[in-house]
């Protein structure tokens, strides 16, 4: 599959409806696959785009790194995470969303993959994390991750906090009601359904065999 060019960045916000959710799937590597008609219609790629790529082609150069790496950490150790989030959509645009990463298990516990719930962020709480996030990526253009690290650390124990603490503090710290507003609009019958929806328009659109064949076994992560 072809490599995405990532575009340049434009200082214009897209608007995130609170009433609508942005899920995807990735497989343990990160790599999409699945994206809902929301995900879509503000990433501005379609499914053939979009699937099979890194989930790092909508991520916006102004979010620092240790983020991710912190994401990353957690994940792997099987730890399901929140996290603030700016994303870089396809025309260079950029919109902001409160993601809640959840790890997915085979059988036999092994991680096979993630799955991403996202919604709109208000603005007070924009304004605030993109102060901490400007400082880190400033301390990480002149001085690396290692350097923003330390400073995200010392940080978070100044303020007695974890940065998953820190994020839910940002919502009023009630964990249940972030639960509810993550979750509204889009159960994971419907996610299901979308799924089936898209394995048929996918089968729809490309008559060849195997295409149809690597795409079901992307999507279903084998």
């Amino acid at each position: 599959m072809k490599r995405i060019v990532k575009p340049t960045p434009k200082n214009e916000e897209i608007t995130v409806s609170p009433k609508k959710t942005i899920v995807s799937r990735t497989d343990a590597k990160g790599i999409i696959k699945f994206a809902n008609d929301y995900f879509m219609d503000i990433a501005g790629y379609n499914a053939d785009e979009l699937y099979g790529q890194p989930h790092n082609v909508i991520r916006h150069p102004d979010m620092p790194k240790i983020i991710f790496k912190l994401l990353w950490d957690e994940l792997k150790k099987g730890n399901d995470m929140r996290a603030i989030i700016k994303n870089l959509a396809k025309d260079g645009r950029y919109y902001w969303v409160i993601t809640n990463f959840h790890t997915l298990r085979d059988e036999d516990g092994n991680i096979i993959g993630y799955y991403a719930r996202r919604k709109a962020v208000p603005q007070h709480v924009k304004e605030e994390i993109e102060k901490l996030y400007k400082t880190l990526k400033e301390l990480e253009e002149h001085g690396g991750m290692e350097a923003s690290e330390k400073y995200l650390n010392e940080w978070l124990k100044k303020h007695n906090t974890t940065f998953q603490d820190y994020v839910e503090s940002l919502f009023g710290g009630d964990k249940e009601l972030i639960d509810k507003y993550l979750k509204s609009e889009v159960s994971d019958e419907q996610l299901g359904k979308c799924e089936d929806k898209y394995i048929s328009q996918y089968e729809k659109s490309h008559s060849n065999t195997k295409k149809k064949k690597s795409f079901l076994n992307r999507l279903l992560g084998r």
